[in-house]
């Protein structure tokens, strides 16, 4: 008996072919896929934030520390801190601070409540919801100019809309504008009207996303409809509220076109807030460098108030 052998033998693996890819070459552990490719996309932006923001405010830091003019007199001449000093000692700039500090009150306060009311009454579920929306947000879409213009037929001490109903109940009638009493507290209505859609629009989108089963624990618990308001709605709305509350505060505090438009600053600076002062400083005085300086002196305030109110309302969220 004969015995075959094989004379080859048999393959133990099977060599790549041009049909089975090989595999993929490491890379090395400091390179990386497209390096800086990020910077080439964050480029234009920052470049926008240089050109509109960075520079403005390093030019106006430096206006601030010359004796410039809008005349052209006196552009080179620097003169350091003199203007912030002069500033600091100006009486009216405290008086103007103080106005603005007041209608900070005198607008922001109703921006918040009756937004919020207006939104609970929204999110109950009345009819024509889609009427009740429209007509509390289409105010904040006008133009500052025509809101003004508005507001102004209405004020008439004369042939005005709100006199006519003062006569009509046998009241006196009021000089909405004119009164040195009154004028400021006109100012921040025409505000809250103005801006009160935009708050509102905010709290109807966070009662919204209020889960139902909260209100639903709260009722079997025998909670009525205040009940549930006070101990389940505001709490919900705390976060809200507090950016609600910055964002207002800020607006208020630079408040310019609705007073100028208004009442360009009086009756006899009733109404004239800091940046008013700073206009007619800049802009009827001539004195570009020292309108600066006190432009810088109130940005730093805002910063403060700013910081202030945020550490407040991260406190109150504790």
């Amino acid at each position: 008996m004969t015995t075959v052998r094989h004379s080859s033998p048999l393959p133990t693996s099977t060599p790549p072919t041009a049909d089975r890819p090989s595999a993929p070459r490491r890379r090395g552990p400091g390179r990386r896929p497209f390096a800086g490719s990020g910077s080439l996309f964050v480029l234009p932006f920052l470049s926008l934030f240089a050109l509109f923001l960075v520079v403005p405010i390093g030019y106006g830091v430096w206006m601030s520390l010359t004796d410039s003019s809008l005349t052209g007199l006196g552009d080179d001449r620097f003169i350091g801190f003199d203007n912030y000093a002069e500033a600091l000692a100006d009486p009216q700039v405290w008086d103007t601070l103080g106005v603005t500090l007041l209608f900070t009150v005198l607008a922001s306060v109703p921006l918040i409540l009756v937004a919020l009311g207006m939104a609970v009454l929204v999110n109950t579920g009345l009819p024509g919801q889609w009427l009740w929306r429209l007509s509390f947000f289409a105010p904040f879409l006008l133009p500052v100019a025509v809101v003004t213009m508005v507001w102004s037929w209405l004020f008439q001490p004369e042939l005005g809309l709100l006199n006519d109903l003062l006569g009509y109940l046998r009241a006196d009638d009021v000089g909405w504008l004119i009164d040195e009493d009154v004028a400021l507290l006109s100012v921040a209505l025409v505000s809250v009207w103005w801006h009160v859609g935009f708050n509102f629009l905010l709290y109807l989108a966070a009662l919204q996303s209020i889960p139902d089963h909260l209100y639903e624990a709260a009722a079997i618990d025998g909670a009525g409809a205040w009940r549930r308001l006070w101990s389940v709605t505001l709490p919900q709305l705390r976060r809200v509220t507090g950016v609600v509350g910055v964002l207002q505060i800020l607006a208020s505090l630079k408040v310019f076109d609705q007073i100028y438009l208004l009442t360009q600053g009086g009756p006899n600076g009733a109404t004239r807030s800091v940046l008013v002062y700073v206009y007619d400083t800049g802009f009827t005085g001539y004195r570009l460098g020292y309108a600066a300086a006190i432009s810088y002196v109130f940005f730093a305030i805002i910063i403060v108030l700013s910081i202030a109110q945020m550490k407040f309302v991260s406190r109150g969220e504790d």
